[in-house]
């Protein structure tokens, strides 16, 4: 069942046990492995946490597939020059950074998803499963009659340029700008384009996003459950015998292995380990409604928390078109000494504390403890202008991958791609001395 993509249907519910057969009653029923199973389909869990965990964290789907995915011939190593899985190829570096819109392939070479792959930092390593990655993807041609999955850890991706066509074993989703992706650890998945697209990719070694808790905001805001949409099962009678490549991140590195059918052959799925999308669009925002600029933490869309109570491995937040309204405040982000690291980029539009230099397919990272803020044009302008209710970042998207670990940036990222913005620092040049003993 090959189909299109336009229109696809989706289930909606972030967390949820969910169903889904392409042929009806597919799925067996009362029992998870039976003797047989309906249509001649194999049965195989995918584990998505480990089998003790307590069941509020407990993590696995069930699916009914042509073909077991063991049926592979044995992965060998595929070489990937700018997909890094340690962190030690470069020396460590405080400073401010800041890095110029990446580039798009050029046209006469064909980069799919996975070549066009780059890291640019990250912290931990994946053996020890507890860290983190930031990587770029920028590519011009689909994936074809192959897929990837990811033995380290889960991908969430965010499109800046160009829709994403993602297939995956219990679906597929249709992934635009504005929009972000989770595929999760050993799903498998191939990306399609229609032109040249670019984004950004956080990868989680340690654990499976979640939703931050609402606190005292209530049982609703922010991001809503029923926002988040999973795939519904759609399959490939793949009879070709044309070789298929499978890619697998694998402690750091890529392998590749070789068999003769596609990986889109599961015709019924049951569970709560599902890829999903979500459109930022449909965020919530919580604001101040009375003074100062709130802690950007109440823009947290999803989170991955360590074992410290309030800690995050990684949270990603964005800062979405909203109301301004507190009343004798400096309404841009406030100067800042971080015990976490931030990576921002920009999806559209310009930043409000950065309007001239950070631009869309761009990024900045701003280490733990290195000092950040508005440029000394906002700084001007908001401490001087009528303040009055205001709409903020109409027009704009801008996100943070915000991390309790030390971001180290790779060589890829520092000389490679020849992106680096060695001017950043010049942005707070400007900020003159106001202080005056006699004044107030």
């Amino acid at each position: 069942m090959e189909g299109d993509w336009e229109n696809l249907e989706y289930l909606s519910g972030f967390g949820s046990h969910l169903l889904s057969e392409a042929l009806p009653n597919s799925l067996p029923l009362a029992r998870n492995s039976p003797q047989r199973c309906p249509y001649g389909l194999y049965a195989e869990q995918l584990s998505g946490s480990a089998f003790t965990c307590p069941r509020d964290t407990n993590q696995r789907s069930w699916l009914y597939r042509i073909r077991p995915s063991v049926v592979h011939e044995p992965f060998a190593r595929r070489p990937h020059a700018t997909l890094i899985g340690r962190f030690d190829d470069a020396p460590p570096d405080p400073n401010q950074l800041r890095w110029k819109p990446f580039d798009l392939p050029i046209s006469d070479t064909e980069v799919d998803f996975v070549d066009g792959l780059a890291t640019v930092c990250g912290a931990g390593d994946a053996p020890s499963r507890h860290g983190v990655a930031i990587h770029i993807y920028s590519c011009n041609a689909s994936m074809r009659r192959s897929c990837f999955y990811n033995s380290d850890g889960d991908f969430l991706i965010v499109p800046q340029e160009g829709v994403l066509r993602v297939d995956t074993e219990f679906g597929r989703l249709t992934v635009e700008p504005n929009q972000i992706a989770v595929v999760q650890q050993g799903i498998r998945f191939a990306v399609h384009i229609t032109q040249p697209s670019r984004g950004y990719v956080l990868e989680l070694y340690d654990g499976h996003l979640t939703l931050p808790n609402l606190g005292p905001i209530g049982a609703n805001g922010l991001a809503n459950p029923r926002d988040f949409l999973h795939p519904v099962a759609r399959y490939q009678d793949d009879r070709s015998e044309q070789p298929f490549l499978v890619l697998n991140k694998f402690q750091g590195g890529l392998f590749e292995a070789r068999q003769g059918h596609s990986v889109f052959d599961v015709v019924a799925w049951h569970g709560n380990y599902v890829p999903y999308k979500y459109d930022l669009s449909r965020f919530n925002a919580v604001n101040s409604v009375t003074y100062d600029h709130i802690d950007p933490s109440v823009f947290t869309v999803l989170t991955c928390q360590s074992t410290r109570p309030g800690v995050a491995i990684a949270d990603f937040v964005i800062f979405p078109p909203r109301w301004g309204v507190s009343e004798d405040t400096f309404r841009p982000p406030y100067y800042h000494r971080n015990c976490m690291s931030e990576f921002m980029g920009l999806i559209r539009g310009r930043y409000e504390a950065k309007e001239s230099g950070f631009q869309p397919g761009g990024a900045s990272l701003h280490s733990i403890g290195t000092p950040h803020g508005p440029d000394a044009e906002c700084f001007e302008k908001a401490s001087s202008c009528q303040l009055g209710p205001e709409r903020v970042a109409d027009g704009t998207m801008a996100f943070m991958f915000e991390s309790s670990l030390s971001l180290r940036v790779t060589k890829w990222g520092r000389e490679t791609s020849n992106k680096l913005d060695k001017d950043y620092y010049k942005c707070w040049q400007g900020l003159k001395r106001l202080f005056d003993p006699e004044k107030i």
